[in-house]
């Protein structure tokens, strides 16, 4: 006789219970998030189980048994089936397996810290002319004056679109951001959607036929180069990838940009230490997507039972990986609540991910808020906020809507 010694399902583990509303801010809930952690490394929220502690999160981020459910964001919206699902679920940031680890493994060295390097002098000429607009003025907003404009000319520069162009890629951005959003009706958004998209495939595939012949060192060309043992991208992999970088890599600058401004702000000697020692540029972003990150969370979904330590996610399972909550956990961080810029070798932070789909990115992401926070530190003096800023849901993309701030002239 076969004994099941298998660990009872989740769902019976007798797991501490998270009451929150969707529409909640990370800052209402956190409370909830510590009480609950306290008592198991699980809770069971309004979605599903979320995994609370570090060191179980980082386990289900590396595991591939939990993998990205497809669509996720349009089935919310009642989206399941057409050409918007077909063409979003065919993207690399909906893949799994093998067809996620080719992609991957012929773009990543477009992604390194070398690579990224690159683009400084476009990333300071940037926000150094968005500060030049209000330096003088004393004050600002800073979600609509500085961290929304920010990204896109650094995208746009990172794929090789002449600067002419940024307000075209801005509009496009816009709508097709819809596609990852929960404060639209996308069943009604959907012709708007696609119809930027179709426009931003035509322009991306003007710039392919034009590097063919005269390939750069921008990204389109560094994807047209991209070869893993006589394996290439074709046009269609090229465009598909190009349209996923502006996706993944716009609104998600745009809110940690303004979330790490508010928190500095608060922290007014973390901005002056920043300020005096730039070194600090990139333990400041760290330590700002710990404390107060735009992204806390991440979704996975099992297609069989899986057993992790003491638990087993039943086959269908939609699985909240709370990296807000474990990038807070005291038994890894000390004194979790802390904002400390000079923290000492802290763990890494799982805002960006784990396993096969670590945020391709992260160095980008980390680079364009470096170099931001730090010429930031200079040209404002002593900002402070002189509201208390409201913010987005926790989830989906967090952080603040308004940032108004006052400065130093």
């Amino acid at each position: 006789m076969t004994v099941n010694t298998a660990p009872a399902s989740v769902f019976d583990a007798d797991l501490p219970t998270l009451r929150y509303d969707v529409t909640d801010t990370p800052q209402e809930i956190y409370p909830q998030f510590r009480a609950a952690q306290q008592v198991a490394p699980i809770a069971l929220g309004p979605v599903g189980p979320e995994v609370l502690s570090y060191e179980l999160a980082r386990t289900v981020l590396g595991d591939p048994r939990f993998v990205i459910p497809p669509g996720i964001h349009l089935t919310a919206h009642g989206v399941t089936s057409g050409e918007l699902w077909d063409r979003v679920v065919a993207s690399i940031l909906c893949m799994n397996g093998a067809a996620h680890r080719r992609l991957r493994s012929l773009v990543s060295r477009a992604f390194t810290p070398r690579a990224t390097a690159r683009m400084d002098e476009t990333i300071h000429a940037v926000i150094n002319e968005l500060a030049d607009a209000v330096v003088a003025e004393g004050s600002c907003e800073f979600v609509e004056q500085i961290a929304r404009p920010y990204p896109i000319p650094v995208i746009c520069a990172l794929l090789g679109a002449p600067r002419e162009d940024w307000q075209l890629f801005s509009k496009w951005a816009e709508d097709i951001f819809k596609v990852v959003s929960f404060d639209c009706n996308l069943a009604e958004e959907e012709p708007k959607v696609l119809k930027a998209w179709d426009a931003f495939d035509e322009y991306v595939d003007a710039m392919i036929a034009n590097r063919r012949g005269a390939l750069t060192h921008d990204l389109l060309s560094e994807l047209i180069r991209a070869e893993d043992q006589g394996d290439r991208l074709d046009a269609g992999e090229v465009k598909m990838l190009a349209f996923s970088i502006l996706l993944a890599g716009t609104d998600t600058t745009r809110t940690q940009l303004g979330a790490s401004m508010q928190v500095l702000c608060e922290h007014p000697e973390q901005w002056a230490l920043l300020r005096d020692k730039p070194e600090l540029g990139m333990r400041a972003v760290e330590e700002t997507m710990r404390h107060s990150p735009s992204m806390c969370s991440t979704l996975r979904s099992v297609t069989d039972d899986v057993t992790v330590g003491d638990y087993t996610f039943p086959a269908g399972t939609f699985i909240i990986v709370n990296t807000y909550a474990a990038n807070r956990d005291p038994s890894i961080y000390e004194d979790p609540t802390r904002f400390d810029i000079t923290r000492n070798d802290p763990p890494p932070i799982l805002t960006f991910g784990g396993g096969a789909h670590y945020c391709l990115g992260a160095n980008l992401a980390r680079r364009e808020l470096s170099e931001a926070l730090k010429i930031l530190s200079r040209r404002l003096t002593h900002p402070r906020c002189t509201e208390k800023p409201p913010w987005r849901p926790l989830l989906g993309m967090s952080g603040p809507t308004r940032l108004p701030l006052e400065f130093d002239t």
